[in-house]
């Protein structure tokens, strides 16, 4: 027996960091999880076209290794920062679909009341500060996250996910310098996916690689394959240790691809259709994830359906509590929207 044992430590040693430091269970409950972001996004994508949501959303189908790779690592206790592009990052931190589709349908029963709809999810309680409408908004509400961490001494760990286009900000600028200068216990997450709105980043940003400018900043810039889950994860993983270590901040490029246009307004006119075949055909993060488990040996063909299954059917049950859900009274308009007096 102690011979099997060490042919499967061996074996395991040769695998890539996720498969040796995380167990089977571990690994497909973040297949589960990839699968429900996306589900989630497709069902909140359909009832906008039935008329069951209003407004616009900005959808992250394409990027799920990259929510669920970064948030692997972290804690309950540990917080985000979000952006309008957030759904991901949401479910990737613990969030229920069902309360989101009830966000999304303007219920009572949503994490914001039904006041804050797509863009605006929070969930303090599971460490999510919140998403953020305001190109850039999250990163410097991270800083000083992170400096209350510090100071208090809470061993918190703050993670700023935002896009590319958000890398040309001031506050972008301001809060890694800050960060750096105290050492403080952030990471900063850029989610390239190539564009902001319809412009790209060769023709926006002067360096080629957004994680270049960590160097300017004294701290670690890592670039890593986005939609491969393995890749973010374990970069996420030394991130977070560099930091729970004080040793300061570091920037993450997660170099990933929205299947979908910027929202729902997007013509996607500055793409071509051969480009986004290329990333949904040979670079969908969640095929790429599900071959791996199946090549190593955590996963077969009956799990991967079990898993689908599941989440269609939490997906399901949550549009139906969205449906069924309170809509909130005129009379409590002003409620949960302003502080009330003493």
């Amino acid at each position: 027996m102690a011979g099997a044992s060490k042919a499967v430590a061996d074996s395991r040693a040769n695998l890539p960091f996720v498969y040796r430091q995380y167990s089977a269970e571990q690994l497909k409950q973040v297949l589960y999880k990839m699968y429900l972001i996306r589900r989630f996004e497709e069902g909140a994508e359909e009832s906008y076209m039935r008329g069951l949501i209003h407004g616009t959303m900005h959808l992250s189908i394409g990027q799920e290794a990259s929510a669920m790779g970064i948030c692997m690592p972290l804690g309950e206790d540990d917080q985000i920062t979000s952006t309008h592009r957030g759904h991901g990052h949401c479910i990737a931190k613990g969030a229920e679909v069902k309360r989101m589709f009830a966000e999304f349908f303007g219920k009572t029963t949503g994490y914001c009341k039904g006041r804050g709809g797509s863009m605006h999810i929070a969930d303090v309680a599971k460490g999510n500060l919140g998403a953020n409408g305001i190109v850039g908004g999250g990163i410097p509400i991270a800083v000083g996250a992170a400096l209350s961490s510090k100071m208090m001494k809470t061993g918190k760990v703050v993670v700023s996910f935002f896009g590319d286009g958000a890398n040309n900000e001031g506050a972008f600028h301001e809060a890694l310098n800050m960060a750096a200068v105290w050492k403080l216990p952030v990471i900063f997450v850029c989610e390239n996916n190539g564009y902001g709105m319809s412009t790209s980043t060769a023709r926006s940003t002067a360096v080629k690689n957004i994680a270049d400018r960590a160097a300017a900043y004294s701290m670690p810039g890592v670039i890593v394959n986005g939609n491969i889950f393995s890749e973010v994860a374990e970069a996420s993983y030394k991130a977070v240790e560099r930091a729970r270590a004080g040793e300061g901040p570091t920037l993450i490029e997660s170099k990933t691809y929205r299947h979908r246009g910027h929202s729902k307004s997007d013509r996607n006119r500055y793409r071509t259709k051969e480009e986004i075949e290329d990333w949904m055909s040979n670079r969908d993060p969640i095929t790429l994830f599900e071959n791996e488990l199946r090549e190593f040996g955590f996963i077969d063909d009956k799990g991967i359906e079990a898993i689908r299954n599941g989440v269609a059917q939490e997906i399901a049950d949550g549009i139906e509590f969205a449906k069924a859900s309170p809509s909130p009274d005129v009379s409590e308009t002003g409620n949960y929207v302003y502080t009330e007096q003493a």
